[in-house]
């Protein structure tokens, strides 16, 4: 954490909080990289890998260590993202494209969800001095459903990510990171646009 000292020296005050350079240089990545995914743009997901490494500073120092944990395993998920992206195919053999999720598989989904939540919580109670843990472990196992969803690009990826961002805004206003606490309700408007972005795309592929 030393090393990384010039990045959590603060830049301005927001709120009476501090805004480091981390926080705001996560902002403005993560901004731009959520723009990229509503245009289904391949671009976005080393921005995410930039923008995860900067969060994982902030998060660590702020003591959400399931949030810090999440931003390390973005990294690598963002690298499968990319690659699926570029070169993954469908279960038809053919160029990954939007589609949506079977009514089998959202089950499937919903469920690893909610039985990953009181997992992650109950470890970051034993493990950590997480003051948080039940806030922070609901958008962790979340955020992983959604990045899972939104590398094969499937539809049921934004939803997701309205519900994480909604949560995600109330665990940042109780650490008093109101940048952060911004970008997330920001992220959860950004994922309804994106949601309905999608739906078009799909309409339209449908139609080709």
């Amino acid at each position: 954490m030393q090393a990384a000292a010039p990045l959590m020296a603060p830049v301005f005050t927001l709120a009476g909080s501090p805004v480091s350079r981390a926080e705001l240089l996560g902002t403005l990545l993560a901004l731009a990289m959520v723009w990229l995914n509503m245009r289904v743009h391949p671009a976005a997901w080393p921005l995410a890998m930039a923008s995860s490494l900067l969060y994982a500073l902030l998060f660590a120092s702020s003591k959400l260590y399931g949030e810090a944990a999440l931003q390390l395993f973005f990294v690598g998920m963002a690298a499968w993202g990319w690659w699926c992206w570029l070169r993954g195919t469908g279960q038809d053999g053919a160029a990954l494209r939007v589609h949506r999720l079977g009514v089998r598989q959202r089950w499937r989904v919903a469920g690893a969800t909610l039985l990953a939540w009181p997992a992650l919580a109950g470890l970051l109670i034993v493990a950590t001095d997480s003051t948080t843990p039940w806030l922070d472990a609901l958008p962790t196992v979340g955020s992983i459903t959604g990045t899972l969803l939104l590398g094969r690009k499937a539809l049921e990826n934004w939803p997701v990510w309205v519900a994480v961002n909604g949560v995600s805004v109330l665990l940042f206003a109780s650490k008093a990171l109101w940048l952060t606490t911004a970008l997330y309700a920001l992220f959860a408007l950004m994922a309804l646009a994106g949601w309905r972005a999608w739906l078009q795309l799909e309409r339209r592929d449908a139609l080709a």
